[in-house]
């Protein structure tokens, strides 16, 4: 059966009104001219065939009929609203899973430029090296290093052995970054007096591993013709973002991405004592299942990601 409803507009400046008792405050909360609130209460009784209001000199009063349908039409705009409002917020959040080094040391603290910019998109993060599973993880979108199935890397690099999720099928992936490798130490370490221009200096220094990269040294040595090198110590962290962190506090030198240096808020306590950097096997990729992939907040997460850096 067709329903016969009336017009949503009229509906709307008539329940302001009625509820305000007044045409002009209506229209204030309307952000509509007065007449405009009075040309619509009128077509509305046009359309019921039926008064809602007596107009009075100063004033307005509903009538029996106007204070009976005022209470039906009120109910039934807030349950639009209610249900409204429930579903923007569903449809409006966002589940992110973050790797931890990216997380850690610069993304996790300019999320809150994103969540200026989009208040309405509500942000639920968290951070793992685990290969990402949509469904069981309920997550919407995830950044992962690693190598795309079908797609040739080169040898040489150091190589990205994640897996980025558990299961390809259906999933996108957006390349955000390449990764490349190179030393990188605390400029307080280089001002000890130590000299460190050449290859052969590094042995005068610790060497600090990641056990999450195992081949990051071996493979920056190899392909800069430094050869093995041994340092003066080594220390081993199981974190990329232990590294960085290690290298800062002058514990040695330290071989990570440059994504995860170049972006930090303290960069400039930084040095990179070598020019040469290693293009890894593998990329940063922003993955999405396929139904979430070209939603307006996965993309506006993606645009605003590659933005960073």
């Amino acid at each position: 059966m067709k329903r016969q409803l009336p017009p949503l507009h009229a509906l709307r400046a008539f329940e302001a009104a009625g509820r305000l008792l007044s045409f002009s405050k209506a229209a204030q909360e309307l952000s509509v001219t007065q007449g405009a609130v009075s040309r619509q209460i009128k077509v509305l009784e046009g359309f019921l065939a039926v008064p809602l209001f007596r107009r009075l000199t100063r004033q307005v009063e509903l009538t029996e009929f106007g204070r009976a349908y005022l209470s039906i039409a009120s109910s039934a705009l807030d349950q639009i609203a209610n249900a409204t409002q429930v579903t923007l917020q569903h449809q409006r959040s966002l589940s992110i899973s973050l790797l931890p080094s990216i997380s850690t040391l610069w993304l996790f603290q300019r999320l809150n430029s994103f969540t200026r910019a989009y208040p309405e998109i509500r942000l639920h993060v968290s951070a793992s090296l685990d290969p990402v599973s949509f469904k069981r993880d309920n997550v919407d979108v995830a950044i992962r290093v690693g190598k795309l199935p079908g797609h040739a890397y080169s040898s040489r690099g150091s190589q990205i052995e994640f897996d980025m999720v558990d299961d390809w099928t259906g999933v996108c992936a957006t390349h955000l970054w390449d990764d490349y490798l190179t030393p990188v130490c605390s400029k307080r370490l280089l001002a000890q007096g130590q000299p460190l221009r050449r290859l052969e200096d590094l042995d005068r220094f610790p060497l600090i591993h990641n056990a999450s990269r195992p081949d990051a040294w071996t493979a920056w040595l190899k392909a800069s013709g430094a050869g093995a090198r041994r340092g003066s110590s080594a220390l081993e962290v199981g974190h990329s973002f232990l590294a960085v962190l290690a290298a800062r506090d002058c514990l040695g030198i330290a071989c990570v991405p440059t994504i995860e240096v170049e972006a930090v808020d303290w960069r400039d306590e930084l040095a990179f004592p070598f020019d040469f950097r290693l293009q890894s096997a593998g990329a940063y990729y922003l993955l999405a299942p396929q139904e979430r992939a070209h939603s307006a907040e996965v993309e506006l997460f993606g645009s605003w990601v590659a933005a960073q850096f």
